[in-house]
């Protein structure tokens, strides 16, 4: 059975990056695919991307919003989809099999729920060097605690679960999507499977690797997201994934 799977992409002033990103929905090698692009009203050219991309886009809109949470809440309630994914206006997919090897784990006989996989991060100016991996393969529900996650770019859901379990919480400014994946994946308990391939490319930066503030209030909106899905934690326990972060990083 072919899976409709669809993608959410939601930005704002996003002209320099954005259209790498639809060029590779573009160039997936699968056949069921719904791309939805929420964009907040942007001063740049997004929107004029947006219109030129209207073959490989299914349904848009451009419309102030609440902030990211919110934009990706509205592409959720958009969608048509069996399975959600989320693709970052700065990110852009691996290669050219990534959707049709995610549809292919679905359909296994496991059927599982969701699907997480790898990424990594790659230098600004040259997309072919790798910097960072950020790797699912050792990663289990437990680890929230510790302040990890797994990808969340890689990460592919049935749509029924946002009904079921419910959306993002658009009162986190960065770490929505550290409880949202506690709130599905631990307290939820839904069925995951890892899937060993890297799904996305991502540039360096980002809200949540936007300085020491930044630091800060991802840390307290990890705390807050374990607290809130009856996770225990304290503070030791999530600044200590610090001293291994270095060990993600490639050096070429």
């Amino acid at each position: 059975m072919t899976l409709k799977i669809s993608l959410i992409t939601v930005t704002y002033n996003s002209a320099q990056t954005l259209q790498d990103t639809i060029s590779s929905v573009a160039k997936q090698e699968y056949p069921d695919i719904e791309y939805i692009v929420v964009d907040g009203s942007s001063k740049d050219n997004t929107v004029d991307i947006i219109r030129r991309n209207e073959s490989t886009i299914s349904n848009w809109v451009s419309e102030p919003d609440k902030g990211m949470y919110d934009a990706m809440n509205k592409g959720i309630n958009m969608a048509t989809g069996d399975v959600i994914g989320i693709l970052n206006s700065d990110d852009f997919f691996f290669d050219t099999k990534v959707l049709a090897e995610i549809a292919a784990a679905f359909n296994t006989s496991s059927s599982p729920d969701a699907v997480i996989g790898d990424i990594v991060f790659v230098d600004d100016e040259d997309e072919n060097k790798i910097i960072r991996r950020y790797s699912a393969k050792k990663w289990k529900p437990s680890k929230f605690a510790w302040g990890y996650m797994p990808p969340h770019p890689s990460f592919f859901v049935r749509k029924e679960f946002f009904d079921k379990l419910g959306p993002y919480k658009t009162d986190y400014k960065i770490a929505a999507d550290y409880e949202l994946l506690i709130r599905f994946l631990l307290k939820g308990k839904i069925n995951w499977k890892y899937l060993p391939i890297v799904t996305t490319k991502m540039r360096m930066g980002g809200l949540s690797t936007q300085g020491f503030q930044s630091l800060v209030t991802l840390n307290k909106e990890i705390a807050r997201g374990c607290k809130e899905n009856q996770v225990y934690t304290n503070p030791a326990m999530i600044y200590s994934k610090y001293l291994f972060k270095p060990f993600e990083f490639i050096f070429k």
